[in-house]
């Protein structure tokens, strides 16, 4: 199954609600809300500094990675963004293929 890294901002509401409930709360709803979307979550990290966050899911494909940022971020409470991760053998097939691409100003 696909991984997915999430990295995110509480803003604030959010940010108020995390000072109130602490962070168990927010590994339970993220549990959850992986689960409706047929994925797991696999760590859940708060940080400081540029983001409040690092989550890395396991989701079914790119439209339930997608269905999971727009809940967040749709919520005015959280902002963040969602990088695909690959895996070594991932980017050992990617580096066998043979693209055909003209760069800018190259004829």
């Amino acid at each position: 199954m696909p991984k997915y890294l999430f990295q995110g901002s509480y803003i604030g509401e959010g940010l108020k609600g995390l000072a109130t409930e602490g962070g168990t709360p927010r590994v339970d709803a993220a549990k959850e809300l992986f689960a409706s979307l047929g994925g797991t979550l696999e760590c859940f990290y708060f940080s400081f500094g540029a983001d409040d966050l690092l989550v890395i899911c396991d989701l079914p494909d790119n439209e339930s990675a997608a269905a999971f940022s727009l809940a967040i971020n749709n919520t005015g409470k959280a902002k963040g963004r969602v990088t695909p991760l690959m895996t070594p053998e991932e980017m050992d097939r990617a580096t066998t293929k043979s693209p055909q691409y003209r760069a800018p100003g190259e004829s």
